[in-house]
């Protein structure tokens, strides 16, 4: 089933969007310049119409980073450290392949993202601090922007009842309301389900009414409605 995401009147001027974009679509050693390059070009051509944050993931190489330092005795403030690194080099990648319209000097917080928000321009970021990911950073984001619809764009095509990777019989949400992602989220949540949106992100999401659209990373044709606000394949999650 397509989703449609509620846009009243359509796609307004300078409408604002993060995108949260995990690093395991930005750098799953799968053709990655030509993606990375691809979403570059897609994000050039919205820019006119769509004020862009970008807020990358760490992917493989934060898990390579934080595994290694982990079996070298890391504390877990420290690892997390590693980790955010690993998502400003996946910002610095997309950042580059921007050019002019963003910038290598990467924000280390949500609120120095939201500040430099502007027509024409696209901040792109990672991490920010220990315990949050990059989920919850761009709903920060967000709600820094005050109106900012967040897009997560995944290595799973929508939201199911379980990771489809590994249960067959997982079932597929078109719908959902941000209480019941957060129901999902809190149930047996963990480590490695990158099916499911991050607790802390939800929480900012539901108080702040910020609606979120989960779509398929590397499908930009895809990811390009969901920003349009036109019907989409993932899963539309309501704040109301």
């Amino acid at each position: 089933m397509i989703m449609t995401v509620p846009r009243i009147g359509g796609l307004m001027t300078q409408d604002k969007v993060v995108i949260s974009i995990g690093g395991s679509i930005l750098i799953p050693d799968d053709h990655d310049d030509a993606y990375i390059a691809a979403l570059a070009a897609l994000l050039k051509e919205m820019s006119a119409k769509v004020q862009f944050t970008v807020v990358c993931g760490g992917g493989k190489v934060a898990r390579y980073y934080t595994d290694t330092g982990r079996a070298l005795g890391g504390t877990e403030d420290r690892l997390d450290l590693l980790g955010i690194g690993a998502t400003r080099l996946n910002a610095g990648l997309l950042a580059l392949a921007l050019g002019d319209l963003s910038s290598s000097d990467i924000p280390t917080t949500a609120e120095e993202a939201a500040a430099r928000n502007a027509p024409g321009r696209i901040v792109v970021m990672g991490g920010t601090a220990p315990g949050h990911t990059t989920d919850a950073v761009a709903v920060m984001v967000a709600r820094a922007l005050h109106g900012a619809r967040v897009i997560n764009a995944t290595s799973v095509d929508a939201v199911y009842s379980a990771d489809p990777r590994t249960h067959l019989d997982a079932v597929k949400y078109d719908r959902l309301t941000i209480k019941q992602l957060g129901d999902l989220v809190y149930k047996d949540h963990g480590a490695g389900k990158s099916s499911v949106f991050d607790p802390l992100g939800v929480k900012i999401a539901a108080e702040e009414k910020i609606d979120i659209a989960m779509v398929a990373g590397r499908d930009l044709a895809d990811l390009k409605k969901a920003i349009l606000g036109e019907p989409f394949k993932g899963t539309y999650v309501s704040s109301q």
